[in-house]
């Protein structure tokens, strides 16, 4: 039997959750999905949309983000490669926020009454995607904290430790090295500053030789010191989970 290669990808991100069956993983091959580019900008999610499907990131990057009525923007987390965009929607039937795409990113679909009766009935299934949901809701309480009692140094320091943990998990490497496809608008509304205070911070960085930039590719050169800088602890993106 040819397998599907993105079935497959998607299998392997649940199983790195939790320890899936081989009837477990036969399941999952049967899911219905499609397949779908998603240029930079546009929405895979809106606010007050009642979504049928859940995304899976195949590549690319989207950001999560909530509007104030005065069209004010805070960006409350970034989606890499291999995440579930909107695991939420399995059980909530409205959206309560937009997912926009930041790159332009594929994406596969997968109907959403389909996988909440395969976490329904198959307790392995259900487990690893609970645990999904826990870390991103792990994640939202230390982008809060990041905001909200952090200096300007500190946010985007942090920002930074994270991504670059995240995709070297992602990427399988340790080079602590990634491009960073934001304007520093979208790294402002974050971090909870103005462009101009990101950029300043950004040059900062770079001159006490914690990065280095070229354009958007970004390389932390001492690692241990951005860390220590940005409070950056590893623990909620709980790694070993």
């Amino acid at each position: 039997m040819q397998l599907d290669p993105i079935l497959e990808t998607i299998i392997r991100r649940i199983a790195s959750r939790a320890r899936v069956s081989e009837e477990d993983r036969t399941a999952i091959r049967s899911l219905p999905y499609s397949a779908r580019a998603i240029e930079p900008s546009s929405y895979l999610v809106r606010e007050g949309a009642q979504p049928s499907r859940c995304a899976f990131l195949l590549s690319g990057f989207c950001y999560r983000q909530k509007l104030t009525s005065e069209g004010a923007r805070q960006i409350v987390s970034i989606e890499i490669p291999g995440e579930f965009i909107d695991l939420h929607h399995l059980f909530l039937t409205e959206s309560d926020h937009n997912v926009q795409a930041l790159t332009r990113a594929h994406v596969a679909e997968i109907d959403a009454a389909a996988l909440r009766e395969l976490a329904l009935t198959r307790p392995a299934i259900g487990a690893a995607l609970w645990i999904e949901a826990l870390i991103g809701a792990s994640i939202f309480r230390e982008w809060i904290v990041n905001v909200g009692r952090r200096d300007a140094h500190s946010r985007v320091g942090h920002l930074l430790c994270e991504l670059a943990v995240r995709l070297d998990i992602a990427n399988d490497t340790t080079n602590r090295a990634f491009d960073l496809p934001m304007t520093q608008e979208q790294l402002g509304d974050a971090v909870g500053l103005t462009p101009v205070h990101v950029n300043r911070v950004l040059r900062a960085l770079a001159a006490r030789n914690l990065i280095s930039r070229d354009r958007r590719q970004i390389s932390i050169l001492d690692w241990d010191a951005l860390r220590d800088a940005s409070d950056f602890n590893p623990r909620y993106l709980h790694l070993t989970a």
